[in-house]
């Protein structure tokens, strides 16, 4: 079993970018990380490399879309221990940015399984380990673009980008996190993006080929921020790293 007294967090996603940047830096303050990825061994290439630089770090093979390796990965975490006190659901597809013209429910399915379903299937199974922590906390990745706010400002280069299943995926990921926000006041849920909304930059990582303007550790900030919040801290929300972002 994990020592009781250590902060303990799964993060979904977390091999490479933007999730195992959020490894390293709570690697750092000393927690246990559980660290989920769909690849077992590239998933195990970021753990070697983690506990090279000191960190507690257990691989868990996590497919988010898949029911029976969720159940899988809360077996195996409740091997090391008997709560969870920070879940970070950062897994996610960006699809193909098919236009409207071309969407098919089969293309907008597919996102959504990873990028709506899959946290909703990981935060079910992994809630009796959050329910048995003291201060339990989950960040749900979500995305600038998931913001009605942003996706109908002209100014926004989104807004001329003509797609249905990314968009439409995190903003249904933020209802998500408040109607769970609202039905469990004892968790505190919130959203983040890794972007900045009010300077148009956003985090380099696979997903935009690295041509973000910010640093991973830069669009990891909110991450943290959210990750390790106080009893005081606030539930609902929905920041990037420059503070709040409209919905």
């Amino acid at each position: 079993m994990t020592n009781t007294e250590q902060t303990t967090v799964l993060i979904t996603g977390g091999n490479k970018g933007l999730g195992f940047e959020t490894a390293r830096r709570l690697g750092e303050l000393g927690w246990t990380v559980f660290l989920g990825s769909r690849d077992e061994g590239r998933g195990q290439a970021a753990v070697d490399k983690l506990a090279a630089g000191g960190a507690q770090v257990v691989l868990v093979p996590l497919d988010v879309t898949s029911d029976e390796s969720v159940a899988d990965a809360v077996r195996l975490v409740r091997k090391h221990t008997d709560r969870l006190d920070v879940l970070i659901n950062n897994a996610g597809a960006p699809g193909r940015a098919v236009h409207p013209a071309e969407a098919t429910a089969d293309e907008i399915h597919s996102v959504y399984d990873t990028n709506v379903y899959g946290p909703v299937r990981v935060t079910q199974a992994f809630l009796p380990l959050l329910q048995a922590a003291d201060q339990p906390r989950v960040v749900m990745v979500s995305s600038g673009v998931g913001s009605f706010a942003v996706v109908t400002d002209p100014n926004q280069a989104v807004s001329k980008m003509h797609e249905l299943a990314y968009t439409s995926s995190k903003a249904a990921l933020n209802m998500i996190t408040v109607r769970y926000a609202q039905a469990f006041p004892d968790i505190k849920f919130n959203a983040v993006t890794p972007g900045e909304v009010a300077t148009r930059k956003f985090a380099a990582t696979d997903m935009n080929n690295h041509t973000g303007q910010l640093t991973v550790t830069e669009g990891t900030d909110p991450f943290i921020e959210m990750a390790t919040l106080g009893a005081d801290g606030p539930t609902g929300t929905f920041i990037d790293r420059l503070g709040p972002v409209a919905w």
